[in-house]
């Protein structure tokens, strides 16, 4: 399966949703919603934003899951 590079994250405070490019170096720990400035950290066992609100997993998981490893986040 093909690695998605974008994903659509929805804040949980207004519902506002915009779709992002996601880094393929790094996990992204924070996110500031355009609409309403709320700063999104990742959920409690998440490795990033993405993760917690995105309609895509990052990359790191998305490549561990294709090829049957552990899923739990490295960066």
């Amino acid at each position: 399966m093909k690695i998605k590079s974008k994903s659509t994250i929805t804040c949980p405070k207004c519902g506002f949703q915009k779709e992002e490019l996601m880094p393929t170096d790094a996990c992204q720990f924070f996110y500031e919603c355009e609409n309403c400035k709320s700063i999104l950290s990742p959920k409690q066992g998440d490795c990033c934003v993405y993760c917690s609100y995105g309609t895509n997993k990052c990359p790191s998981i998305q490549q561990k899951e294709n090829s049957n490893q552990d899923p739990n986040c490295s960066c």
